[in-house]
């Protein structure tokens, strides 16, 4: 909330520093605080509590320079020494995707939202939380592990080994580049998976006679019972559309109908509607879905 702080009475002869300056003194018993309330957890599957802080107001803040600020007081709103709030943040201008979080209780990307606007839609206070969808690291900070073992399953790349000159490649029209390119502005930022209803959070926890590796085969099994997701389906739709990617059509294809796959989805339409690109995800499963029809019909044919 931007409110002004009163302070205690100053002496006008010293200023509240001692430094005899009273506009410095006049400047700070005026000066606009952001109270923030965050959701803290300090490690994976402790309990988790909320945590007051104010930070001096800037124009033109985003939830990043917000959480910058909290870092360097160190200090609750009450005045107790505390560790700085842990979150992820790479680039800063919505192109990496790491800083995904639920912000007044809404995902979206911390870099991208603005203070002011915040503050429009909740005057009383900026609400953080880590996203629900995923295993909490610590506090804002979640393990997207599971977001990235969908694009492998999906094989969300173009299937090209080798370091020699594949030469210039298969032409693509401008009507398909077209078509492509907001699909391959997916920054695996979670936002469509915190969103979907379809998708719960699915946390493994390794058992004390549990080796690593056999740790790491169950938790990707258990992920691969889960609903993949809109953004790998849409990826599936990118490089089954890709000249050279269709080679492994069949594949994706696969990956998309088998347990956790496309048939999951809901059509809630969460996924678009929150989507910081703008990708049309529902349009990418709906073509998933009769691309995978029309490959299933094949196979009971073909066999």
């Amino acid at each position: 909330m931007i409110q002004a702080v009163q302070p205690p009475s100053i002496d006008h002869d010293q200023g509240r520093d001692g430094t005899g300056d009273p506009s410095a003194a006049e400047h700070a018993s005026t000066q606009r605080m952001i109270r923030v309330r965050v959701l803290r957890q300090d490690a994976p599957g402790a309990e988790s509590y909320w945590e007051r802080h104010a930070v001096p107001y800037e124009p033109n803040m985003n939830v990043i320079s917000v959480l910058q600020r909290i870092a360097e007081r160190a200090r609750a709103e009450d005045g107790r020494q505390v560790a700085p709030v842990a979150w992820d943040c790479n680039c800063l201008e919505e192109v990496c995707g790491s800083c995904t979080m639920l912000v007044n209780g809404r995902t979206r990307m911390a870099c991208s939202a603005l203070v002011d606007r915040l503050l429009e839609e909740s005057p009383g206070e900026i609400e953080l939380r880590a996203m629900s969808k995923f295993p909490v690291v610590r506090d804002l900070k979640v393990d997207r592990g599971r977001l990235f073992r969908a694009l492998e399953r999906v094989k969300a790349w173009v299937p090209v080994d080798g370091s020699y000159d594949h030469g210039p490649g298969p032409r693509i029209s401008p009507e398909d580049q077209e078509d492509a390119y907001p699909l391959s502005t997916c920054m695996s930022c979670g936002c469509c998976l915190e969103a979907c209803p379809q998708y719960t959070k699915i946390e493994a926890v390794r058992r004390d006679d549990e080796s690593e590796a056999d740790f790491e085969k169950r938790r990707a099994a258990a992920y691969d019972r889960g609903f993949l997701g809109a953004h790998a389906v849409s990826q599936a739709v990118l490089f089954n559309g890709h000249p050279t990617g269709r080679m492994i059509a069949d594949e994706r294809l696969a990956s998309i109908t088998s347990a956790g796959g496309i048939q999951m989805c809901g059509n809630a339409q969460n996924c678009v509607a929150v989507c910081p690109k703008h990708i049309p995800l529902t349009r990418s499963i709906a073509r998933a879905g009769r691309a995978a029809t029309v490959w299933a019909i094949k196979r009971l044919f073909d066999r």
